[in-house]
């Protein structure tokens, strides 16, 4: 791992700071990125790692971000998008659904994993080597806790997205997997779903999980590494749950 450089995006984010610090711990040269602001300094100074500050949504932003880390720090071998989330919105009746609210969850979601891998593969085919993770959700593999539209279709769009680059470039000695969390409290959409549910849905959402725990950031992380190491040449187009064995 000491030879690879790795981005991480989502970083504001619980699990996106969980997988930095591990990919950092066991080696590779990580950058960090999430949406420009105090939050994403303050994660760069707290985990002792560059940042670059870019909107995932806006394609030319991506290029930009991904010629400085060509620039700045050479190779570009491991992706991990932990970026998405819900983008602070709640769930809704079926009418309520609002159009644009609805795009910025795909924007976020699915958008930016189409346009990091766009700007990313061929440096990895050039190199004949290359490791992809997306963080997509239980919600990508069946409806969604938190009731949003947006979410549920956009994970499973992620999925499918997943999917349909492994096909095209394992062959190229990249990989592409997802990891779908489970419940896991690591930002403040979590923690006021976590609170929403009251004591009763929380006793119920835990006895749904055979650890009979909720997981951590770093339980994703652990998964995370795996997938970028060489240990993971041979597994490509896998969605792995990570959820306590709910799935």
């Amino acid at each position: 791992m000491t030879a690879r450089t790795a981005l991480v995006t989502g970083v504001v984010g619980g699990i996106g700071a969980a997988i930095a610090a591990r990919l950092a711990a066991d080696g590779a040269r990580v950058v960090i990125s999430d949406l420009p602001g105090d939050a994403l300094d303050a994660r760069g100074e707290k985990l002792g790692l560059p940042t670059i500050a870019a909107d995932l949504g806006d394609p030319a932003s991506v290029r930009e971000m991904t010629a400085r880390i060509a620039t700045d720090h050479g190779t570009r071998d491991i992706l991990v998008n932990a970026a998405g989330g819900v983008r602070g919105q709640v769930g809704t009746p079926l009418e309520e659904v609002d159009p644009d609210a609805w795009h910025d969850i795909f924007s976020a979601n699915v958008d930016a994993s189409l346009f990091l891998a766009q700007a990313l593969v061929p440096a990895m085919k050039k190199a004949g080597w290359g490791r992809i993770v997306t963080i997509s959700s239980g919600a990508g593999l069946r409806p969604s806790l938190t009731g949003i539209h947006a979410y549920t279709a956009a994970k499973h769009a992620l999925v499918g997205l997943t999917k349909q680059l492994s096909l095209e470039l394992a062959q190229h000695g990249i990989t592409v997997n997802s990891i779908a969390p489970g419940f896991i409290l690591s930002n403040p959409a979590t923690e006021r779903q976590w609170t929403a549910y009251g004591l009763e849905g929380q006793a119920q959402l835990i006895n749904r999980i055979h650890t009979r725990r909720l997981g951590t950031p770093e339980d994703i992380a652990a998964a995370a590494a795996f997938f970028a190491s060489d240990a993971a040449s041979w597994i490509t187009a896998q969605i792995l749950s990570v959820d306590g064995g709910v799935t």
